[in-house]
């Protein structure tokens, strides 16, 4: 486990909703820029709040945008389409042109697939390896959506070359469909009663689009499991740092230890947790109004869910207490102003 907050060439910012993990994510890029390194921030947040931290527009969506230059480091920022990142995987990795027009005349693709379930942490893969992979950056910040997304993001790999070897792609790709195969007539009788069924239920056409989207996409599969592949390792490696945001008091506790259950569970590499959004003990003379009792009370809170947290880590783990900003970065200028003093931040073991 390691102390530094910029530490890896990776680094994974996960926590549940409303923590303040982009704002953190576009902090320390910025630090990381400002120390010489070029540096990338992406999301596959879908709420695409970096967008608005960092001031950038749409067209991230489509490439990365040049945010600062400082010397030889500077940052840029990416945003996800899951649809845009989809076209531009079946136009670079088709084998020619007629393949990419087959999957991209496939009606169960244009209606559908930009919208599958687990789409968008697929293509959030892909656009890291795309990335990774261009060797345009030293450092790469990923900002993760909340709990259940951000764990399919950790999933992904695994789960796509479990299906690019499932039973399912391989009956889809079975030249039965086309009244080629060898099958028995036990197995045609059976499929033709599946499809008959599957016609009552769902439509006939539906099932014969997904199964020519399947058989169009053949060519790419190999290319899909070396990627997922080369991802897992990726994540998996001592290069990669998953910091991890959690919020303030008792409450959160629970949330921080399911990402860190899971992240052991799973080999990934954590490095410092940050709790984030401390309310300061405000000034013993400061009187006692409504006001300054209720600040009181929100301290004392955020202290007894710290020593809670730090309690259950009686090893070497780093917790890194960021103080509450009074107003949330809303420039560059201020959020530069939050990432020093984000760097300047102690942790407390």
């Amino acid at each position: 486990m390691s102390g530094g907050l910029l530490e890896g060439r990776l680094i994974v910012v996960v926590g549940a909703g409303g923590v303040g993990k982009t704002t953190l994510a576009a902090a320390l890029a910025l630090a990381s820029a400002k120390q010489g390194r070029r540096t990338l921030v992406m999301t596959f947040d879908p709420s695409l709040r970096l967008k608005d931290a960092l001031g950038v527009g749409a067209s991230a969506k489509d490439k990365p945008i040049r945010v600062i230059e400082d010397g030889p480091g500077f940052l840029d920022a990416a945003l996800l389409d899951a649809k845009r990142t989809f076209d531009r995987l079946i136009r670079t990795y088709a084998p020619d042109a007629a393949a990419a027009k087959r999957i991209f005349s496939n009606r169960f693709y244009r209606d559908m697939a930009g919208n599958l379930s687990g789409i968008l942490e697929y293509m959030a893969m892909e656009r890291l390896f795309e990335m990774q992979a261009s060797g345009r950056y030293d450092r790469v910040i990923l900002d993760t959506p909340p709990t259940t997304q951000a764990m399919e993001f950790l999933q992904a790999p695994d789960r796509m070359m479990n299906l690019v070897d499932s039973k399912a792609i391989r009956f889809a790709l079975d030249p039965w469909w086309d009244g080629k195969g060898k099958k028995s007539l036990a197995f045609r009788v059976v499929a033709k009663g599946a499809l008959e069924l599957s016609d009552r239920i769902i439509g006939r056409q539906f099932v014969l689009d997904v199964v020519e989207f399947i058989r169009a996409f053949a060519p790419l599969f190999e290319g899909f499991r070396s990627r997922a592949l080369e991802v897992r390792n990726l994540l998996l490696s001592s290069d990669t740092q998953f910091l991890l945001v959690a919020g303030p008091g008792a409450d959160r506790v629970p949330d921080a230890m399911f990402f860190l259950r899971k992240l052991a569970e799973t080999g990934h590499h954590l490095g410092p947790i940050l709790v984030n959004q401390m309310h300061p003990t405000p000034d013993p003379n400061a009187g006692k109004s409504p006001g300054m009792t209720l600040l009181h009370f929100l301290a004392e809170r955020d202290q007894r869910g710290l020593k809670l947290l730090s309690s259950l880590f009686p090893g070497a783990q780093a917790i890194i207490p960021v103080a509450l900003e009074p107003l949330p970065p809303a420039d560059l200028k201020s959020l530069g102003q939050f990432s020093e003093r984000l760097m300047k931040s102690k942790p407390i073991k």
